[in-house]
């Protein structure tokens, strides 16, 4: 690949079967832009992410061979991209933890995901911090390295996705600062044009919320 050609960085947490959302929100604009000319892409399979949303280590492991098969059913081109499995890259974790040295406890506090659970927990009248775990809280930082350690200069994510770009940003700013300019500063690509479709409960259709329609479901089903 050119040096002058532009990374863009795709993964998709492997908590669940793949579902329509999926294919219309990511997937399939994912596969069209990794056919555009001077586009290096990186399409990944983010198990580490699916535990903190899911303890179910057969489920995990379902997720990600039916997410990858979906991928190539759909029309992916292994020979076009990077496609790989997040926890096949040592690097990553070993990445998250370098960031985590530069990334301050403040911002983490402002992160959407963890601020939404102190709120449910506030308002159930429970600690702050009950159910919470470190993996929930420390979220942002593995995406960041997910990110960075391929240098990728753009992200396609949706609005409520954008904050994680800006915190990647973040520490990658720190760390150039500390150690000189090691990564790219990645940018949001917005996904106006992208459906959300409804889940079976009228909130977003998600894996994590058990309220999808399989892609591969059978008609009866």
């Amino acid at each position: 690949m050119s040096k002058s050609n532009v990374r863009v960085l795709t993964g998709i947490t492997t908590s669940g079967t793949p579902h329509l959302g999926n294919y219309v929100g990511a997937i399939r604009p994912a596969i069209a832009a990794s056919h555009a000319a001077g586009v290096e892409s990186f399409y990944f399979l983010a198990d580490y992410h699916a535990l903190i949303k899911v303890d179910d280590p057969a489920r995990i492991q379902r997720s990600t061979l039916e997410i990858a098969a979906t991928w190539i059913a759909a029309g992916l081109d292994p020979e076009r991209v990077t496609f790989y499995r997040q926890s096949d890259i040592p690097e990553i974790p070993e990445l998250t933890w370098f960031l985590t040295c530069v990334c301050g406890k403040g911002l983490l506090n402002r992160a959407h995901a963890y601020k939404a659970a102190v709120d449910k927990n506030h308002a159930a009248g429970a600690d702050e911090d009950a159910d919470v775990t470190a993996g929930l809280f420390m979220y942002p930082v593995l995406m960041a390295a997910d990110i960075l350690m391929f240098n990728a200069h753009r992200v396609p994510v949706g609005r409520d996705q954008v904050q994680h770009i800006e915190m990647a940003r973040d520490m990658a700013s720190s760390f150039n600062h500390l150690y000189g300019e090691h990564f790219v500063l990645p940018e949001a690509q917005i996904e106006d044009n992208v459906a959300t479709l409804p889940g079976l409960d009228g909130r977003k259709m998600s894996k994590s919320y058990d309220n999808t329609i399989p892609l591969f479901a059978p008609r009866e089903q």
